[in-house]
């Protein structure tokens, strides 16, 4: 506050000390928790970052002019007190000090209101308005005890991002102090074609409900700085709310309709590289399944040998006999249940696999009959795919003829080559397919993107609106309310 200390006029005279107690009044009173708000607290320091003696720097006129266009992103100019803004810089510009607003606490408040308004901009453009690693994982209850003491949530999001950090207000208000706020403020907007797309269609319809669609989904592109969808190169896109898979190669598109998680059971959003593929997969059923459909049916071997589910030792890997596994054997942990592969098949006659958390994959099925279903939230959180030969064939870098009849033999289906048909001819029993192809390496590895979009284009390139089937949108702007009043 020594900038201060020789600012005398017969009309008022600055005091740092009741600026300094002015602020420390403002920032217990503000109960705010967003990041930008701890962090507008957390920087004050005994110091002023927009007035000095000479008074209001410029670049508080710089941040009000990008604060007048937040109407056009869908938020309000209120939520970051342009209004009180305007009026104590016009009181500290004419010198319109009063008994209620005397010069030390409109110096306080300005600078207080600009450096809160300055960080919820830049940090909401740059990182997102809203975190959603901590609202997505934190959103649906996996398992808890009695209690409530122990709560574990479904994981649900898993997307790279650049998150803000003290260092980043720092170098905000270093900005501010150095006169490049200009510089930052057109740094920090997001320019993916998404997000440029979805912000013109804001003045297009007045609809609360449409608007509401748009601004979630322009939060939605700001997650993506870090880690954007590819546009060049083969990419595969799923789209949880249009049930739809796109994938890219240039200017060749294929696409299919896919089978997403059951509302209590969601696909989660991620990007991840698929890796490799399995024909006739062996489904290894993870506990969640166990406990929920399986373990009941303990001791039943005619509901095991249905299934054509094995019960396995994992210390020994001896199969057990169904009739002599209780349900506490079975959620105890020590013993894998596993459907054979093969037809029928919960996975269906091949698996496409990627690293990820959640230990989903995308998957052939042997209930076909799901894909002609409009509202396709059915499975426990895998993506079921309804052309897997196809998308096999599109992950493949230039696979040869043979390679592609070994899937499609494996698979079940008819042999195009003759060396194919030779092969069906000597080899009659069906367990012969297990020698014949298994493991698929998939080099390179092809970029997958498993997305939750309400608004995003179909197979034609079309822009749609697509259902919010897990209520994502409305849990966005529950989370964006602080920018919205």
């Amino acid at each position: 506050m020594e900038a201060f200390s020789d600012m005398k006029t017969p009309a008022f005279v600055f005091s740092p000390q009741l600026i300094d107690k002015n602020l420390h009044q403002l920032m217990e009173a503000d109960h705010s928790s967003t990041e930008a708000d701890k962090q507008t607290r957390a920087s004050y320091n005994g110091h002023l970052f927009w007035i000095d003696k000479y008074g209001v720097d410029a670049q508080a006129d710089t941040l009000l002019s990008w604060l007048h266009t937040v109407g056009e992103i869908g938020l309000t100019e209120r939520s970051f007190g342009v209004d009180q803004i305007e009026q104590d810089l016009n009181r500290m510009r004419t010198l319109s000090f009063d008994a209620a607003n005397p010069i030390n606490l409109v110096a306080a408040r300005l600078d207080y209101q600009l450096t809160k308004a300055c960080l919820r901009y830049c940090y909401g453009q740059r990182f997102g308005f809203i975190n959603p690693h901590r609202i997505f994982n934190h959103l649906d209850i996996e398992k808890q005890d009695d209690e409530h003491k122990y709560v574990q949530y479904r994981g649900l999001f898993d997307v790279a991002m650049d998150l803000p950090t003290s260092q980043f207000a720092t170098d905000v208000l270093r900005k501010v102090q150095n006169d490049s706020l200009a510089a930052l403020l057109h740094e920090v907007q997001p320019t993916d074609a998404t997000y440029l797309y979805l912000k013109q269609q804001l003045p297009k319809d007045s609809s609360r409900a449409y608007r509401r669609r748009v601004i979630a989904n322009m939060e939605r592109s700001r997650w993506r700085r870090h880690e954007p969808i590819a546009t060049q190169g083969k990419r595969i896109i799923v789209n949880i709310p249009a049930f739809h898979l796109y994938a890219y190669d240039g200017n060749d598109l294929l696409d299919m309709r896919v089978v997403c998680g059951a509302r209590t059971t969601k696909s989660p959003q991620l990007t991840s590289k698929l890796e490799w593929m399995e024909v006739n997969p062996q489904w290894v059923i993870p506990m969640s399944i166990i406990k929920n459909e399986v373990s009941h049916r303990a001791g039943d071997s005619a509901y095991f040998a249905r299934h054509r589910y094995d019960i396995v030792d994992k210390e020994t890997q001896q199969i057990l006999d169904p009739s002599t596994v209780s349900c506490q054997m079975l959620l105890s942990g020590k013993y894998r249940v596993a459907q054979k592969g093969g037809e029928g098949n919960s996975l269906g006659r091949i698996v496409f696999r990627f690293k990820n958390r959640y230990s989903v994959y995308l998957h052939d099925t042997s209930t076909p009959s799901a894909f002609q279903r409009e509202v396709r939230a059915l499975s426990h959180g895998c993506v079921r795919v309804s052309k897997p030969f196809d998308l096999a064939n599109f992950v493949l870098d230039n696979p040869d003829e043979w390679l592609l009849d070994r899937i499609r033999i494996g698979m079940g289906l008819q042999a195009e080559t003759d060396q194919g048909r030779r092969w069906l001819r000597d080899h009659p029993e069906k367990d012969d397919l297990k020698k014949l192809i298994g493991y698929v390496g998939v080099k390179p590895h092809v970029p997958l993107y498993i997305i939750y979009n309400t608004m995003w284009p179909d197979e034609s390139g079309v822009w749609r609106e697509w259902p919010d089937v897990y209520g994502y949108d409305d849990v966005i702007w529950k989370h964006l309310q602080p920018y919205l009043q």
